[in-house]
């Protein structure tokens, strides 16, 4: 990530230029534990053992502390946001399209690292990146990461996965004579335009496209023209992990971004379904346990973003979700991720990914167009207009 995210007095978004305030000063030692702690989490990020037994992290934590973990599931970073803005919870698991915004909305507190004993074992790549730490202070702790991946239907491509991503953004006959019309998805959230943008890149290097974060005029009309004339190719915006794994069983969907979490479970279904990152690479996120500002059970949340960086669960998580630990400890030794784990869920490809990150105005080349554009310009592309 560039330098110049780390921004050492505020955030501009569309709103303006906000400086972070906060309500609470950051602790200086943990106390007793609250006896519960709320948070806002994707869909299989914290399991306690409901879908599968062997999968919990959860029943653990809350014997040894006593701090019963209650969990509201988001299924977008936008909602995340709303919920963290309405408050009434103490963590949300923030992708970086996400945690900008909280840490420049005031709603997120910086943690004091000194009191995360864990905190030495994480990802060297992590512990200072640009989504989770401004003007050197870190507003939480890295959880997961990973890409997001080209979903598809290995009957519908036969033995060779496709190449690019050019299969969800153009009308073309697929391997098993069939078009993509009606066929293929596409996320139902603003940060979507960034894929857009990422093929372009490769698909026309004319539009010089760097970044696909930061977006000029002419760049970003390109990605929102490209944009437009695949919703005739989209079946469903999808945001709900569920019901996309549905529709790929049920409703004769081939192809789609998607998160390594949905194709492990058809795959453990036993359907015909892979994945892969084509030749233009991936947009990904890497994931933040942020602490609301006005957080009620403060206690209760540093425990649990301490045993969040276990290895154990670190690995345990990577291995039910599909991603990378932030841990590297992580990657050896543990029996439900394998040794093999964290190489086949990309801890090779950081460099490769484009992790998601909230657009602002200002960026390298001068002005970009801001996420606020963003928003209400791909509610118009879902919406036919």
């Amino acid at each position: 990530m560039k330098t110049f995210l780390r921004m050492t007095t505020a955030l501009t978004f569309a709103f303006g230029s906000v400086v972070p305030s906060f309500a609470a000063d950051m602790k200086t030692e943990i106390g007793a534990g609250e006896g519960e702690v709320d948070i806002v989490a994707w869909a299989g990020y914290i399991e306690r053992g409901d879908s599968d037994k062997a999968y919990d992290w959860v029943t653990g934590f809350e014997k040894e502390t006593g701090c019963k973990v209650n969990v509201k599931t988001a299924a977008t970073s936008d909602e995340m946001v709303t919920l963290m803005n309405q408050g009434g919870f103490d963590l949300v698991t923030a992708s970086g399209d996400a945690s900008l915004r909280l840490i420049a909305g005031g709603k997120v507190q910086p943690i004091n690292t000194d009191l995360i004993k864990s905190w030495s074992t994480v990802d060297e790549r992590l512990q200072n990146a640009a989504w989770h730490t401004v003007d050197g202070k870190h507003y939480g702790t890295p959880y997961q990461w990973g890409p997001n991946v080209l979903m598809y239907n290995t009957k519908a491509f036969g033995d060779k996965a496709p190449e690019s991503w050019d299969v969800v953004f153009k009308e073309m006959t697929l391997p098993d004579g069939k078009s993509n019309k009606g066929r293929v998805q596409a996320y139902d959230g603003p940060i979507y335009i960034a894929d857009a943008a990422l093929y372009l890149k490769t698909a026309n290097p004319d539009l010089g496209i760097t970044d696909p974060y930061a977006l000029n005029e002419d760049q970003y009309a390109a990605a929102i023209e490209l944009l437009k004339g695949q919703r005739s190719l989209v079946g469903r915006y999808w945001h709900d992990a569920t019901v996309q794994t549905d529709d790929f069983k049920n409703e004769g969907v081939v192809a789609s971004g998607s998160w390594p979490y949905q194709v492990n479970l058809l795959e453990a279904d036993g359907q015909p379904i892979s994945s892969t990152i084509p030749k233009e690479g991936a947009t990904g996120w890497a994931d933040t346990t942020m602490m609301h500002v006005d957080a009620a059970h403060p206690n209760c949340a540093y425990m649990w973003m301490e045993h969040s960086l276990s290895p154990k669960v670190q690995g345990d998580v990577a291995a039910w979700f599909g991603s990378v630990p932030s841990v590297p400890a992580a990657c050896k030794g543990n029996e439900l991720l394998g040794d093999g784990g964290c190489a086949t869920n990309g801890f090779d490809n950081f460099d490769k990914i484009s992790f998601w990150r909230t657009p602002v105005s200002k960026c390298e080349q001068g002005t970009c167009v801001p996420y606020g554009r963003w928003v209400s310009d791909y509610i118009a592309v879902m919406g036919g207009q």
